[in-house]
C-alpha cells in the first residue's frame, strides 16, 4: 500500500471538494481492512471515491481518502454460469473494453463510463430501456470491507442478505473491493437517431418504447423539437455492425456535441437572453442518423462539456404527464436554459434502494453549464417532482432528507438496519449520508 500522504479532492463538476485528507491506495482487501480499522480505531472516516462522478457529496471525503486505483481489472471469468468478476475501482469503459475483447457484455448500461464500478452501482446507474434493468440489478455477488474492518463476500448463497440490500449501498455499508455480474455474449445494438416536434415525440412515446429495447430523449428547452435515440438489438454476428464512419463520429460526437457545444454554452452564460434563439437554432440542426456497432460503442457517450444536473424517477404511468407539467412551469418562469431535458425509462427491479424498485420508472434529468447558477432552475421543477413520488438519483443534486426518502422506499428501514450492522461506529460516514440515511 502506498504511502499515506495530506492531499485535497474536487468531484467532476466541481461542487464538493475537501482538503487536509490522508490517502491512501490499497491493493487488495486485505489492505483495505487494515486501512478502515485504524482509521475506526482513530475516529476517522473513510471515503473510497474513485473519477468523483457524482454531483452531490456522497463520496465526498472528511479524513481518510481510499483511491482505488490499485483495484482495477478483471479477475476471473465463468462462462458456464455467464459471470465476470472485477476489482472495483475499474473504470466501466476499462470494462467494458475488457468484457468486449472476451466475446461478453453487460445486459445494459448508463451513458457515461468514466466512473468506477464501485461508483457506478453504489449510485444507481440505470441506463434505458424498458427491458433491462441498469448495473446493479445485473450484479449477482460482491466482496466488501465493512465499518469494523471485516473482509465479507456476499453471493445468492453466501450473506445473501447483505447482496440483496448491498448493490445500491451509497458507500455508507462498506469499501466494494470486488463486484461480480452477470454478462451476456457480445451484441450489436442498431442505432436510430431522428429528430422530431415535441408534439409528434410525446403522442409517440410509448410505441417508440415497446418496439425498441432502448429509448432515449432530449428536449431543448425555448423549443417544441425532441431528438430521440431508439437502440435495438441486432444479434451476436459482429461482422454485420455499421459503424459510423470514423470522420461522421468525430464531427458529430467530438467536435459538434462537445468542442462547440462546450464553447457555445460557455458562451450563453455571458448572454443569457441569446438562450432560446440558440437552442431553436440547434435543434434545427440536428439530422437523423443510423448505424450499429457494438453495445457498450453505442450505449455509452464522451461528455467533455462539465455540467450539474438533477434527475428523479417518477413511476412510468405519469411520467409524460409530468415532463408536460415541468414544461409549463419552466416557461411560466421566465427562465432560460442552454442544455436539454434527458427523458428515460426503466423496468422494475428488486434493488431496495434502486429508483426503480418494484416499478416501472421514468426517468427525467435537468442540466446547466458548470458556470450557470443551477440553483433556480431545479428548485423550480424538484416540487413537481417530489409531488409525484419521485425518487432522486443518489449521486445528482436533490434537497431531500431521510425523513423525505424513507417513505419512497419499502425497504428503506431494512439498509438502515444493515449499515448499524456492519458500521455501528458510521466510519464511512459523511454529510451527505446523515441527511440521506440519518446519522
Amino acid at each position: 500500500m502506498s504511502t499515506p500522504q495530506p492531499s485535497a479532492w474536487r468531484n467532476w463538476s466541481g461542487l464538493e471538494s475537501a482538503t487536509g485528507l490522508e490517502v491512501v491506495t490499497p491493493a487488495d482487501a486485505a489492505e483495505a481492512a487494515a486501512v478502515v480499522a485504524r482509521a475506526r480505531a482513530a475516529g476517522q472516516t473513510v471515503k473510497a471515491a474513485g473519477t468523483g462522478h457524482s454531483f452531490t457529496g456522497i463520496a465526498t471525503p472528511q479524513h481518510v481518502h481510499l483511491r482505488p486505483d490499485r483495484m482495477r481489472g478483471i479477475v476471473a471469468v465463468d462462462r458456464s454460469a455467464m459471470t465476470v468478476t472485477a476489482l472495483a475501482g475499474t473504470q466501466l469503459k476499462v470494462f467494458n473494453a475488457e468484457l468486449a475483447r472476451l466475446g461478453l457484455s453487460l445486459h445494459n448500461m448508463g451513458d457515461i463510463a468514466e466512473q468506477t464500478l464501485a461508483g457506478a452501482i453504489s449510485t444507481g446507474t440505470h441506463g434505458t430501456g424498458g427491458r433491462a434493468g441498469g448495473l446493479a440489478a445485473q450484479v449477482v455477488g460482491l466482496e466488501l470491507v465493512t465499518g469494523t474492518g471485516e473482509v465479507l463476500r456476499a453471493t445468492a448463497t453466501e450473506n445473501a442478505d447483505v447482496l440483496d440490500l448491498a448493490r445500491v449501498g451509497l458507500g455508507a455499508l462498506g469499501v466494494l473491493v470486488t463486484i461480480t455480474f452477470a454478462v451476456e455474449p457480445l451484441f450489436l445494438l442498431r442505432a436510430e437517431e431522428q429528430p422530431m416536434s415535441w408534439d409528434e415525440a410525446m403522442a409517440s412515446f410509448d410505441d417508440l418504447t415497446a418496439a425498441h429495447d432502448h429509448v432515449d430523449m432530449y428536449w431543448f428547452p425555448h423549443s417544441d423539437r425532441m431528438l430521440t435515440k431508439r437502440n435495438t438489438r441486432v444479434g451476436t454476428d459482429l461482422s454485420a455492425a455499421e459503424p459510423l464512419p470514423r470522420w461522421r463520429a468525430w464531427l458529430d460526437d467530438d467536435l459538434l456535441s462537445n468542442t462547440v457545444f462546450g464553447a457555445q454554452t460557455a458562451a450563453l452564460n455571458l448572454a443569457p437572453r441569446a438562450i432560446p434563439a440558440a437552442n431553436r437554432f440547434a435543434s434545427r440542426l440536428l439530422g437523423p442518423r443510423t448505424y450499429s456497432d457494438i453495445a457498450h460503442r453505442v450505449f455509452t457517450t464522451e461528455r467533455n462539456v462539465v455540467f450539474r444536473e438533477m434527475e428523479y424517477a417518477v413511476p412510468r404511468e405519469v411520467g409524460l404527464d409530468v415532463l408536460r407539467e415541468c414544461r409549463a412551469a419552466f416557461e411560466r418562469s421566465g427562465l432560460t436554459v442552454s442544455f436539454p431535458v434527458e427523458i428515460r425509462v426503466a423496468p422494475p427491479d428488486d434493488v431496495a434502494l434502486s429508483t426503480s424498485y418494484r416499478r416501472d420508472s421514468f426517468y427525467l434529468a435537468f442540466h446547466t453549464h458548470r458556470r450557470a447558477d443551477h440553483r433556480a432552475y431545479f428548485g423550480l421543477l424538484e416540487p413537481i417532482l417530489r409531488a409525484h413520488e419521485g425518487r432522486p438519483h443518489w449521486g445528482k443534486l436533490h434537497t431531500l432528507g431521510a425523513d423525505d426518502l424513507a417513505p419512497r422506499y419499502p425497504r428503506f428501514a431494512d439498509f438502515v438496519a444493515l449499515r448499524d450492522r456492519l458500521d455501528p461506529d458510521r466510519v464511512f460516514a459523511n454529510p451527505y449520508l446523515d441527511r440521506v440515511l440519518g446519522a
